[in-house]
This record gives C-alpha cells, structure tokens and sequence, in this order.
C-alpha cells in the first residue's frame, strides 16, 4: 500500500520554523522535514495540513500553542455539524487545520493529535484522481470533489479537494500562483502531479 513517510517545506529559516513547529504542534524532524529557499510564490499555495485530534480539549490546546508561537488565525476554532476545529497559518506560509469530530473530552486535554493529512487542492478532481490511483494508491472515499485515499499504515493521510473549496475551508483566497514550496516524501515514485505537486520517490 503507498505510503508517504515526511513532508518537506521550502522555508526562508529552517531554523526559526522549525523552533515555531516544535513550540506550537510537538512536531518533529521525522515526518515534517524543512530545507531553506524562498521560491517565487504567492496567494493560496494549493494545499493545508490537518492535525487531526481524538478531542475538543486537544484541539484547543494545540490551537493556542500554535498561536503563541506566532501562528496567524485564519479561522477561529469553533463549533460545527462535523465537530470542532480552526485554522491557522505558520509564520512560513503554511496553513494548518487543527480539528475532532468528538463533540465532548474524555481526558485531560494536551497538546498531541492522533493523524496527520496533507490535502491539496486540485484544479480537476477526476483526473487527478485517475492520476494517483494510477500510481498505485487507492481511494477510500470519494464523493463529488473530495477523495480521500486509503494510506493504511502510513504516517501520514493524503487527499484530494476541489481547490476553490479548499481555500475556502482555510479561510483564504483561492487565487495563488507560483511555487507550492512543499515536496512529498514516500514510497509511491518521483513525479510532479497534474496541479504541480512534487513527490520525492
């Protein structure tokens, strides 16, 4: 089964990003990795990362870590039909989305998430779709303009979005142009997908 172990991020100062990871998520070298540039880039890059959590409390606590390290909110953490959740944005650029679908706590709240899941925003679903199924990965769910692939045990989660909507559940414009400044790093192959996703073989 495909399995995607790490995600780098093109930052201007690995150093100050990844002192801003480990204070606001815990995150560490092993599945987040940082490499320095400063490609052309501007607006919506095309993606978000969820830090998906088993509780409110949880989400709360990782939220406010986020943002006392310097994060930017783009959506305040608040209450839906699906759960509990906002988004932020690293002083990087990145956008994270911190969110449960558990409507109540069960133990003291901490700053730990139980997934990590990298979605990009397609320009067409459907072929992209076609394009990763084709590269051996295999979807789970799909329904309209979402997919989510099936990743068994990888430390990492992966699907697709329509790209207006994902900007949308970020928070921000869906216009953007330039680098995505983000490489996948897995077993799936070295490629460049149909929307400019790189991934690392």
């Amino acid at each position: 089964m495909a399995h995607i172990d790490s995600v780098t991020l093109e930052v201007a100062d690995p150093s100050t990003a990844r002192s801003f990871y480990d204070a606001a998520f815990g995150l560490g070298e092993d599945r987040l990795r940082l490499a320095a540039g400063e490609s052309p880039t501007s607006g919506f890059r095309g993606f978000h990362i969820s830090l998906v959590a088993s509780q409110p409390g949880d989400v709360h606590a990782l939220f406010d870590g986020a943002v006392g390290a310097g994060a930017t909110v783009l959506k305040p953490l608040a209450k839906s039909l699906w759960g509990h959740g906002g988004v932020v944005q690293a002083p990087d650029g990145t956008i994270w989305k911190v969110a449960t679908s558990a409507k109540k706590d069960t133990t003291p709240a901490a700053r730990r998430f139980d997934e990590i899941v990298l979605l990009i925003g397609a320009d067409d679903v459907s072929a992209s779709k076609k394009f990763y199924t084709g590269h051996g990965l295999k979807v789970g769910k799909s329904f309209g303009s979402y997919v989510d692939f099936s990743m068994g045990s990888s430390p990492i989660g992966f699907g697709l979005y329509k790209r207006a909507a994902l900007a949308k559940d970020a928070g921000v414009p869906a216009e953007g142009a330039g680098s995505h400044r983000l490489t996948v790093g897995g077993d799936v192959g070295q490629f460049t997908d149909p929307d400019g996703f790189a991934w690392a073989g």
